[in-house]
């Protein structure tokens, strides 16, 4: 008994003890991930925030003054009055593949970027590259059409980035670039890794792996950064919570300025807001610094038009609209509109969004305009705001750096038209002299403000929160990433990260192959071959009924998944090309068609959003989702049935009441709340567990299975309560049956009776519940895992809705609702083995 007891606390102390990140590792939090990893062929920001400067680089960079530095490229010179350039490259530079940088890798990279079929965020300004030559391996010039003084910042951009020739085709799932870092690991849903690369062409990075991790909840974001399981959030999602986490000695803020103008943006085209009045009285009637106060925890800057302050071509305008609601109103009866009107504002499903856009309807309310807020999500927004201009308002921040350009674009979302302003960005393209753009850049400002084309209201900054050890971090603020080549803890010397042992899926897989065999072998034997075939023919037919309902409910949906992928600021004919591309352009039956075979032959279709294959995709969650959903089980079983016997046993007695009183307690309080207490008390108050988060395989099984104890907790109480009650309601009625009297009567022991006579008489409804809770835990559990942000199968479900991704929610959801009907299967199976009468009531 010693030793046993010996053996557990053993355990329990490998399990509890303090997780020790390796000093040269970096956990990295942010908000989304990437739909892919390939810079140059989509518009996503969570694209560079991984991958430019790490993986990737440019010909150029730019620094937080704006200024341009060389990179990959030594210098360049213009000449022909801004169209011709030359660019002198760094030799002896090579991609981590191997292949060599040169002009035929740079010429490469921008035929790319400008062809037909490009999804490049800048593919139309790329085209206006009208020949490249390579002056040798070391040096390459550009021609363009007309002069444009904004060329050699756009090579400073994420779009820009210079990629392999030989690897274009991978760079989505596997990139190659020339960065300090290259390309590890992804664990869809959960982290990216990226590991030094040690023969980086400049100064090698000190860190010796980044790992990021995919967090939008801002509760699982404080958490996470609290309990320090991340050394670094550089966009924090919560600005309520910075100041507690400010006064954690532990922990430093780090509050720097974005290119993110969050602007109130109004459709222009019809209606009160195509008249100049209205929509200057709307940008008197905003409190700036309210919003700011109220929205962003006082953590912002208050603009007057479209450009980040902290640019040295930036001019203070916000006193062109100052907060003055009586003029608004007086403008609005000059405008015709004595009484006010209704309009309708959409908001996307950022927090800074929702939570700016119900202040401004407050404000606009104040002057008599009416507003409706309506709440989308991402696809829907795109969809009716940004696609199709059907929305009067709209709450959004615009981060894409040097992007005043959008107001010169003839159909954009807002529809904004000037003469004016379209002559001002052409004489700013034609420059390249330096006073010359700044002076024009002031006045394109200032149209703007004039013009009211947007309310303006403020710049969003990055708000930061980062371990106080943690030195070297370079924020390029431009473009919108940090540059983590000279990021370093304090102190910590350089070293190579531990591995371990992980956890492996095929021999479950095959475990339960075997079981589920022999079960079928003995349940034919028992009850019957046309019984079962039966059985199975219902199984199938409810399938193909549930995938057909799957298909067209997913496809009738509103959202385009291009749009989605690509971004705001994406083209029609990069849209056009993505549609093609994922086969989006069919007819529904075909499409139909063809995924339902490829699921008979094991194929479940490639994923919109991740270009990989989504059975991988699902096998990734599974090795998260199974070992989760087993636990759970086990313990609710282990809790909740031998609870409802010993209330059976002891009925109507203290005990029975208060084993009902804590089955009542469980199915009150939901698992993820649960969750929540949990980790309030145990991750961050004791520091027993993590926070949250699945360590890779390199972690070692502890880590593993350290990660999953709390969920499994908050999983299994709320399915516990449930079992010990069905187990007492359903033994209190097989108690009283006369076969039970009878079997006492015969001098039976209480223990045997219960145990072997009432148990599985009672067994019948506990699993009918035993088989709804599975598919339940397996995939249901979303809530669970956005809470320990666990990449498990319920939350691919979320994300994947969230990104308009079909192929794959087709494939979850089929999973979940075939998991149900399997799990309901398997049940009728077991009562039917349990009790034969079953067997022959239903048609043996």
């Amino acid at each position: 008994m010693r030793h046993t007891l010996a053996t557990l606390l053993t355990l329990i102390a490998i399990l509890i003890a303090p997780a020790a990140w390796a000093s040269d590792t970096l956990h990295v939090g942010i908000q989304l991930e990437p739909p892919h990893l390939d810079p140059t062929q989509g518009a996503a920001a969570a694209i560079p925030e991984v991958a430019f400067n790490t993986i990737y680089e440019g010909l150029l960079r730019v620094g937080t003054d704006d200024t341009l530095h060389p990179l990959l490229a030594t210098g360049w010179t213009v000449s022909q009055g801004g169209r011709h350039y030359e660019f002198a490259l760094r030799h002896g530079v090579r991609f981590h593949d191997g292949e060599p940088f040169d002009a035929s890798a740079v010429i490469a990279s921008f035929q790319r970027a400008a062809a037909k079929d490009s999804t490049n965020i800048h593919a139309e300004a790329w085209r206006e590259i009208v020949a490249m030559h390579a002056i040798g391996p070391d040096k390459v010039a550009f021609d363009l059409a007309e002069p444009d003084g904004g060329f050699p910042t756009r090579l400073a951009l994420s779009d820009a980035a210079i990629i392999p020739p030989g690897a274009v085709d991978t760079l989505k799932t596997h990139p190659v670039g020339t960065g300090p870092f290259r390309f590890a690991a992804w664990q869809r849903g959960d982290s990216l890794t990226l590991d030094r690369n040690p023969s980086y062409w400049g100064t090698p990075a000190h860190l010796a792996r980044i790992t990021f991790r995919f967090i939008a909840d801002p509760n699982a974001a404080f958490a996470a950064i609290k309990s320090g399981a991340l050394d670094i959030f550089p966009t924090f999602p919560a600005p309520e919570t910075l100041a507690e986490l400010g006064h954690d000695p532990r922990l430093s803020l780090a509050i720097n300025p974005s290119e993110g103008e969050v602007i109130l943006a109004m459709n222009q085209r019809q209606g009160p807001l195509a008249n100049l009045l209205v929509r200057r009285a709307i940008s008197h009637a905003i409190d700036r610094r309210a919003l700011i106060d109220g929205a962003m925890a006082g953590y912002g800057t208050p603009i007057g038009s479209h450009f980040p302050p902290q640019s040295p071509d930036y001019v203070d305008l916000t006193g062109v609209y100052p907060y003055n609601p009586a003029l608004a109103r007086q403008l609005l009866t000059q405008a015709g509109y004595p009484h006010g009107f209704s309009l309708v504002l959409k908001l996307p499903p950022p927090s800074y969004a929702r939570r700016t856009g119900e202040l401004v309807a407050a404000q606009l309310r104040a002057v008599g305009i009416a507003v409706t807020i309506r709440n989308l999500e991402w696809p829907t927004w795109l969809e009716e705001v940004f696609l199709h201009h059907q929305f009067d308002l709209t709450v959004i921040d615009h981060a894409e750096p040097y992007d005043y350009d959008i107001y010169a674009k003839k159909d954009y979302y807002f529809g904004y038209q000037s003469p004016a302003y379209d002559a001002l960005m052409a004489q700013l393209k034609a420059s390249t002299d330096p006073l010359e753009r700044h002076r024009l850049l002031g006045e394109i400002q200032r149209r703007l403000a004039e013009d009211a084309a947007n309310a303006f209201l403020y710049q969003a900054p990055i708000l930061g929160v980062q371990d106080k050890r943690i030195t070297g971090i370079w924020v390029n603020s431009p473009t919108q990433v940090l540059d983590y080549q000279a990021a370093r803890f304090a102190g910590a010397g350089e070293g190579a990260s531990s591995g371990g042992a992980g956890l492996g899926g095929r021999s479950f897989a095959i475990v339960v192959g075997v079981v589920a065999l022999a079960g079928l072998a003995l349940a034919g034997r028992r009850l019957g071959a046309r019984w079962l075939l039966i059985r199975i023919g219902v199984l199938a037919a409810t399938l193909l009924a549930t995938s057909v309902v799957i298909f067209v409910l997913l496809n009738v949906a509103p959202g385009d998944p291009a749009a989605t992928m690509l971004g705001i600021d994406a083209s029609p004919r990069a849209i056009a090309a993505l549609h093609a591309e994922l086969g989006l352009d069919g007819p529904p039956l075909a499409r139909f068609l063809r995924w339902i075979a490829g699921v008979l032959h094991g194929d479940l279709g490639t994923s919109f959003t991740y270009r990989v294959p989504v059975a991988g995709l699902v096998t990734e969650r599974l090795a998260v989702s199974l070992p989760l959903a087993a636990g759970a089980a086990l313990l609710a079983l282990a809790l909740g049935v031998p609870a409802g016997v010993l209330a059976a046993r002891h009925p109507d007695t203290l005990v029975d009441k208060a084993i009902g009183l804590i089955a009542r307690i469980g199915l009150a309080v939901p698992d993820f709340w649960l969750g929540v207490l949990l980790v309030l008390v145990f991750a961050l108050g004791l520091g027993w567990f993590p926070a949250g988060g699945f360590p890779g395989r390199e972690a070692g099984l502890s880590a593993l299975l350290k990660a999953l104890v709390l969920p499994v907790v908050a999983l299994a109480m709320p399915q516990a309560a449930i079992l010990a009650r069905i187990t007492r309601a359903s033994l209190g009625d097989v108690l009283e049956q006369d076969f039970i009297r009878t079997a006492r009567a015969k001098g039976l022991s209480e223990t045997a009776v219960l145990w072997r006579h009432a148990l599985p008489n009672a067994a019948a409804p506990v699993l009918a519940i035993v088989g709804l809770q599975i598919p339940y835990l397996l995939a249901g559990s979303a809530l669970v895992e956005q809470v320990f942000y666990l990449p498990g199968l319920g939350r691919l479900a979320i994300q994947a809705i969230g990104q308009r991704d079909l192929i794959t929610v087709q494939a979850v959801v089929l999973l979940m609702a075939a998991t149900t009907v399997v799990a309901s299967f398997v049940v009728d199976l077991a009562q039917a083995l349990i009790d034969p009468r079953v067997a022959r009531r239903t048609g043996r």
